[in-house]
């Protein structure tokens, strides 16, 4: 019996008694018949859902059995849920999937028909799963304690080689009596199946490949990979470790940490990403299953299929969520203004969100009133209409390249996770009316009524599969663990400074040579290098245009960056030269900005956002924390989403503004693993810093953000009215790579003998800090002043040798004092053991004030060198 591993609603103890009394049918039914007489699927295909369903229970069990002896982390389970292993088996196992927590039995029939036909596999270049060891493939158990000898465990012999034997033998009998279909006649078309304009897409209503006819041998793969999660162990194939979630790039699950819906975001732009590439003409872009696009450093693979659909799953309680609500929104806004996105979301609805219940009909009524997103719904613990309907909306979908929403009804099982004890706050008869909801239990009374099996014959397959289950728990549990930081953060955002500056090289040599011609006729005849002096604004539009041409499947959007080019005109003009496909207006949600650009990048795509001013970046902060940057480090480099984001920041605005428009905190990036930010000050720096964090993101796959001043956007001056010293000249391709600018590296200017003092700064406080040397020279003080460019990563060998040349360091921090990037800098100084002076200027704890009163709680050029003299004093 397993009664002791479960909760105390004993469902172990219930199924078995379940499958006990159901009656065997007066006759039996041929497997390969439909399930009844007017079903869509056969009873073979309904008995491999009964088994994929059957091994996501067993694991749910097995894991509350590891965490009862401390190896098991994660016991947020899928029973209730297993329905929806009927919505897998209607879509294709190349449509790309964001899983909910519950999603084990979806993931294991992904899993299952890969396997019995890895034709089906998505093909994902950058898949990295490790390679399973001898010993992890072993059927041999490992040494085991007394304890795990427990009762729990189904009769065995005393051999272990017996029962690997025959375990094998009765997957062997399973095999031969199994219920294979010819999925070869009925998934649609093959993955590269070409699809014109004219034709988006087959309806999809055709039966896909459900069964695998393999029993519990096809979902040995889902096992172990669920199982390694659970156990932390180093080889489970996506997060390696870091995380339990069901993700692997072969299946197209990819791997969502959220429990509240972030993903969705990211899934609308999948959607919209996808729909572009589809739409791309066939001029060599289309290979093999997907669209690769381009031919410069960032040329791309989309590894979905040309009609592919995204799905994503989610709870009812995160309908409620500012990310769903969100997602839905743009899906529906794009969706009013023409525009196609083929998602299909799930909301598997068991009424509770931990312990708060959704008021009844609420998911209906909220789903229901969606704009442009059509709705579904269905009972989860209907197998046959489960797969009905979902198969209607996916094809629906998939035909239309519209957004729809699937409302699976479920029930939860086992409370909400281990620790959960949902006596305090459901009654007994809630617990048994949910018991009587099994979709398991659902799914073998459907078996056993129409003949196809009988209770006996379903139990001892319940208790092979558990049985399985266990040997494959209890091998995982000797597997390694992450054994260091470096193995943790090793997938995190790796750099390679070299490939980057050879992606640069290739553009320069590119821009020069075969696209040339390309680049005179997108600037008109006259490219930016004979355009004169520029300001920063001038510069970053020129390093965008450059941008756009060498990377085909480059995309800029935002609030205003199309038609009006931008609130300050930097991106003014690019629409009419790149078009309205490539470049064009979103509507006014951050978070839904990002979620299209963390979906594009998935898809393919090199895409820039632009977040109109920094505190509205505020909104969405989670799209980058949660979402962008742990995307290498949840699949170990298998799935990326290379984005660069562009940002109006900081304060000094004249006769502008207020907080809003004069935002000057940027602790929450610096915060976040594995973000690169970038704040260029001067405009010979920002196109070569824009370049490489384009590089950076095609060859390596960074989330950038790219800051950009709004207070020296259209600076002109230094130090007088009428000196033009902050204008600089484009430089032409052939410039480039000596001009290139590695992340993480300062810029350095001397003024004067550059002995006396060293200035660390950026942004605003460049020009500030230029001027205030400028004023200390005359005093015969020789300063050097050093421009950090980068925040994330800091420069921390430019700053350790620039402060160690003079033992005098004045930090000049136009963030807040708490919290600011002044405290990197000094961090900085004292790991590596500096023992000169230090001081800071940097901006009052305080949001910035309308007009005048800005002037108060922010860095001046006369407080630089007021602070600079009392540091010389010392």
């Amino acid at each position: 019996m397993l009664s002791d591993v479960t909760t105390p609603q004993d469902l172990d103890d219930r199924f078995r008694e379940t499958l006990a009394a159901l009656p065997a049918a007066e006759r039996r039914r041929d497997p390969a018949d439909p399930v009844t007489d007017d079903a869509p699927l056969t009873g073979a295909q309904v008995l491999d859902l009964f088994d994929a369903q059957v091994t996501s229970r067993q694991l749910d069990l097995a894991g509350r059995w590891l965490r009862s002896f401390g190896e098991g982390f994660y016991t947020i389970g899928s029973a209730g849920h297993e329905g929806n292993a009927a919505v897998a088996a209607a879509l294709r196992p190349t449509d790309p999937a964001l899983l909910h927590y519950r999603s084990g039995a979806f993931y294991c029939l992904r899993a299952a028909q890969v396997a019995a036909d890895p034709t089906l596999a998505t093909d994902s270049e950058s898949s990295v799963d490790p390679p399973r060891t001898a010993d992890s493939e072993s059927s041999v158990d490992p040494p085991r304690s007394a304890d795990s000898e427990s009762s729990v465990d189904p009769p065995r012999s005393a051999d272990p080689d017996q029962d690997a034997d025959r375990a094998r033998t009765v997957a062997a009998e399973r095999s031969e009596r199994g219920s294979t279909v010819d999925g070869a006649s009925t998934r649609g078309p093959e993955p590269n199946a070409d699809l014109s304009e004219s034709e988006p897409a087959v309806d999809g209503a055709s039966t896909p490949a459900v069964g695998v006819g393999n029993g519990f041998g096809a979902y040995v793969d889902a096992a172990r990979d669920v199982l390694r999660g659970m156990v932390a162990s180093s080889l489970e194939p996506i997060a390696g470790g870091r995380h339990k979630v069901f993700g692997r790039a072969d299946l197209a699950i990819v791997p969502t940490t959220s429990t509240i819906a972030s993903h969705l975001p990211r899934a609308v732009g999948m959607g919209l990403a996808v729909e572009r590439l589809r739409r791309l003409d066939s001029a060599g872009r289309r290979t093999g299953a997907g669209v690769r696009v381009g031919s410069g450093a960032g040329a791309t693979h989309a590894p979905w299929p040309p009609d592919a659909i995204v799905v994503c799953s989610f709870g009812d309680a995160s309908v409620n969520h500012a990310s769903a609500t969100a997602a839905f929104n743009t899906a529906g806004w794009y969706d009013h203004a023409g525009l196609r996105i083929p998602v299909l979301f799930v909301c598997e609805d068991n009424g509770l969100g931990i312990s708060v219940r959704s008021p009844e009909g609420w998911v209906e009524a909220t789903l229901r009133a969606k704009p442009g997103i059509r709705y579904f719904s269905v009972d989860g613990a209907d197998p046959v209409r489960t797969y009905e309907v979902a198969a209607e909306a996916a094809a629906w979908v998939r035909r239309t390249r519209r957004p729809a929403v699937l409302h699976l009804r479920t029930v939860r099982l086992m409370g909400h996770a281990g620790a959960d004890a949902e006596s305090a706050y459901r009654s007994p008869a809630e617990l048994v009316e949910d018991l009587d909801r099994d979709p398991v239990a659902a799914t073998a009374r459907l078996l056993v009524d129409a003949g196809v099996a009988t209770g006996e014959e379903l139990l001892a397959r319940y208790d092979e599969t558990g049985w399985q289950v266990r040997r494959l728990a209890e091998e995982v549990l000797g597997e390694p663990k992450l054994a260091s930081a470096a193995d943790v953060v090793s997938a995190l955002a790796p750099r390679r400074p070299v490939r980057v500056a050879r992606a640069v090289a290739d553009a320069a040599a590119r821009a020069s040579g075969p696209g040339a011609g390309a680049r005179a006729e997108a600037f008109g005849g006259k490219p930016p290098e004979l355009a004169g002096p520029m300001t920063l604004a001038q510069s970053i539009n020129a390093a965008l245009a450059d941008g756009m041409l060498d990377h085909p499947q480059m995309a800029l959007f935002g609030e205003d960056v199309a038609a009006k080019g931008g609130v300050y005109g930097v991106t003014k003009g690019l629409r009419d030269r790149f078009g309205a496909a490539r470049v064009f207006d979103t509507l006014l949600d951050e978070t839904s900005v990002l979620g299209l650009g963390l979906g594009a990048g998935l898809a393919g795509m090199l895409p820039v956002p632009e977040i109109q001013y920094l505190a509205y970046l505020h909104n969405a902060e989670d799209q980058l924390r949660g979402e962008a940057a742990t995307m290498r480090f949840f699949s170990q480099g298998a799935f990326r989403n290379p984005m660069v984001v562009r940002v109006a920041g900081l304060a000094y605005q004249e006769g502008f503004g207020g907080h809003f428009h004069n935002d000057n905190s940027v602790a929450v990036l610096r915060d976040v693993p594995g973000l690169v930010v970038a704040v260029p000050a001067r405009p010979d720096d920002a196109a070569p810093m824009l370049r490489t964090c384009l590089a950076s993101a095609a060859v390596d796959g960074s989330v950038c953000v790219f800051l950009e001043p709004i207070a020296l956007y259209h600076t002109r001056d230094l130090y007088t009215d009428g000196d033009g010293e902050w204008l600089a000249g484009y430089p032409e391709p052939g410039g480039w790579v000596a001009g290139h600018v590695p992340i993480g590296r300062a810029r350095v200017y001397r003024v004067g003998s550059a002995d006396d003092l060293t200035i660390i700064t950026f942004g605003n406080g460049v020009r500030m800090s230029l001027r205030a040397a400028a004023v200390l020279a005359e005093e015969g003080v020789g300063t050097r002043v050093v421009d950090l460019r980068w925040l994330a990563p800091l420069p921390v060998a430019d700053i350790i040798r620039e402060s160690s040349a003079t033992g005098r360091v004045l930090v000049v921090d136009e963030t807040r004092r708490s919290g600011g990037v002044g405290e990197g800098v000094i961090a900085a100084l004292v790991d590596a053991g500096y023992v000169g002076a230090a001081r800071r200027v940097a901006a009052v704890d305080s949001f910035v004030p309308l007009g005048p009163a800005a002037r108060h709680v922010l860095v001046s050029a006369e407080a630089i060198t007021d602070g600079a003299r009392t540091l010389l004093a010392r």
